[in-house]
């Protein structure tokens, strides 16, 4: 099974040469981003999981709304909330889309279980950050998904063989060839593959003045947009399934 996930963040880089954009710009490009995203995945009936950022989820509710009116699932991106302001945003995206909130994703900033649990929430998909090296970093881990007092820990997914990571960069960076390779190769042998992608990757560099490390502007943009399509197409071209992650887990 394929679990295709959306980080819906602002990309909040430096910018070049004293350039200046305000946050609602910035905001609209993370939305219009997605909404490319969105046109891809329909033109494929492909059903995916949008984790939305905590500080900005209040402020997009229109595209929430349309996210979900697609059928897709959303959960939360922890990034540096406390407590109280994800109980407070849980809720009110509920209340908007008329649906539970199921799942938590956290990369830097981990608020315990027990803490989740107390929000209700039923799964945590926990992400690590990825660099120019990170993929050559990783060792043999259990890709096998836990249970800790009620709530499901989903790891990220490894290729078995070559050892890499699901992560934004690498489905970034290496030829989509190779990639569908990892693809197949973990289908064969686990249950899962859980890939993730974050919004920001989906914006021009070359329009907009934010000061990125070269390499994360490689197949960004446009390009990244006709690489998410290409392997949309493969995916169901070769009859893989996916799911979003509460059908998958529940």
């Amino acid at each position: 099974m394929i679990l295709l996930t959306f980080n819906i963040v602002n990309n909040r880089n430096a910018f070049k040469n004293n350039a200046q954009l305000n946050d609602d710009e910035i905001l609209k490009i993370t939305e219009n981003n997605i909404l490319s995203v969105l046109r891809i995945l329909e033109t494929h009936n492909i059903l995916a999981t949008f984790f939305i950022e905590i500080s900005i989820a209040e402020k997009l509710h229109p595209l929430l709304r349309k996210i979900n009116a697609k059928g897709h699932e959303i959960g939360l991106y922890n990034a540096h909330s406390e407590i109280p302001e994800v109980e407070k945003v849980k809720k009110n995206t509920e209340d908007l889309i008329g649906k539970n909130i199921r799942g938590v994703r956290q990369k830097d900033h981990l608020i315990a279980v027990d803490g989740l649990k107390k929000l209700e929430f039923s799964y945590i998909s926990n992400i690590e950050n990825a660099d120019i090296l990170f993929p050559f970093k990783r060792l043999k881990r259990s890709t096998e998904i836990l249970e800790e007092n009620g709530i499901s820990i989903i790891p990220e997914s490894i290729s078995p063989y070559s050892q890499i990571p699901y992560n934004d960069f690498v489905f970034q960076a290496v030829p989509m060839k190779f990639y569908e390779n990892m693809v197949l190769e973990t289908i064969k042998s686990e249950d899962f593959v859980l890939i993730y992608l974050n919004s920001w990757q989906f914006t021009g560099f070359q329009k907009y003045p934010f000061e990125i490390p070269f390499y994360r502007k490689y197949n960004s943009g446009r390009k990244m947009e006709d690489k998410l399509n290409a392997f949309l197409e493969w995916m169901n071209e070769n009859e893989l399934p996916f799911a979003r992650i509460k059908d998958f887990i529940f």
